[in-house]
């Protein structure tokens, strides 16, 4: 009975060992391409070559970059904090990779006569895990700004914090319908809830709110404020060089895949989709948000200061909250629950 228990538990490590690595792979190996891809799409809406030099079709241009980052030489300013210095771009990178870890990419397989689900950790509150995480992203733009000690930095990180906690709020809001109408914080179930039909049917308002918060989130274009390198060089990281801004850069596509995935999970479906598999759907769905970030990107100029910070709390805050008043109202009248 020990041994049997022993080799239950010893299976299910061994499963979750490999769930993990299989999403590291994907994701680094991912975001490495997607910085290939946009500079490839960009490249093609502003009718130039593009990278297309190092391996076939310059698709060995990641592995390139990849190096010279690793090689670069790694400069701290002289009265920056060193230890606040060297710990904002893990602060930047690591809660986007957590976050993927409560986020299911496929329907669960039978492994050995019993179900496994293809998700890291099925969290029973994993949208509220997904909202702590992204708090704790801010972290990193706000101690990337202070600890170099530059004006510049600091004036990116203290736009950054604004911007990042004001879209945080409309973002959070309009997740809130999609609980009510699956009745769980559970992503899984959240998916499951969307068998018969897709929330973007129900709450096209909601997500509207959530994919412009979520382009604030990943200080995207017309949202790249904390970035604005024509005023602020390059930002709250202006004085990091070598892999530590190379963390920072990686970060930012880590969050477009991640941010991508969960706008498939809360209102496109999931995994769900007829004929092909399930994983394919999902995958699908999480580059079809990158590609219309990167889209936006060639599109769009930036935002003023005061126009962002209008937007986000005058416009999408208001409209959000009414959004879940019109929401309740609704499954009251139907449902009445």
């Amino acid at each position: 009975m020990g041994c049997a228990c022993m080799t239950e538990a010893g299976l299910d490590i061994l499963l979750l060992a490999g769930k993990i690595g299989l999403v590291f792979f994907v994701i680094l190996t991912l975001a490495a391409y997607l910085v290939f891809a946009e500079r490839r799409l960009l490249a093609w809406i502003q009718d130039r070559k593009g990278p297309n030099r190092v391996g076939p079709m310059g698709l060995l241009q990641p592995l390139a970059d990849l190096i010279k980052m690793l090689t670069k030489e790694d400069v701290r300013p002289a009265n920056a904090d060193k230890w606040l210095f060297y710990l904002a771009p893990a602060m930047a990178a690591i809660p986007a990779i957590l976050t993927f870890a409560v986020i299911p990419f496929g329907a669960p397989l039978t492994v050995l006569g019993r179900p496994v689900p293809l998700v890291v950790s099925d969290l029973n509150v994993g949208l509220l895990f997904f909202m702590a995480l992204s708090s704790i992203a801010v972290y990193g733009v706000a101690l990337g700004g202070w600890a170099s000690n530059s004006k510049y930095a600091l004036l990116g990180s203290i736009r950054g914090l604004a911007q990042l906690i004001s879209y945080e709020l409309s973002m959070g809001l309009s997740l809130v319908p999609t609980v009510m109408l699956a009745r769980s914080f559970r992503l899984g179930d959240i998916v499951n809830a969307q068998a018969d039909g897709w929330f973007i049917l129900y709450q096209p308002l909601a997500f509207c709110i959530f994919l412009i918060s979520i382009l604030a989130e990943c200080k995207r274009v017309p949202f790249d404020i904390p970035e604005a390198e024509g005023e602020l060089v390059a930002g709250f990281h202006t004085e990091y060089s070598g892999m530590r801004f190379g963390l920072f850069f990686v970060g930012e596509y880590i969050n477009i895949i991640v941010l991508g995935g969960l706008a498939a999970t809360f209102f496109l479906g999931g995994w769900h989709g007829p004929l092909l598999p399930p994983v394919v759907w999902f995958a699908g769905k999480v580059l079809a948000f990158a590609f219309l970030f990167i889209w936006l990107r060639g599109t769009l100029p930036r935002l003023r200061y005061d126009q962002l910070m209008h937007f986000g709390w005058k416009l999408l805050t208001p409209l959000a909250l009414l959004n879940i008043l019109v929401t309740g109202w609704f499954l009251v009248i139907t449902k009445g629950t």
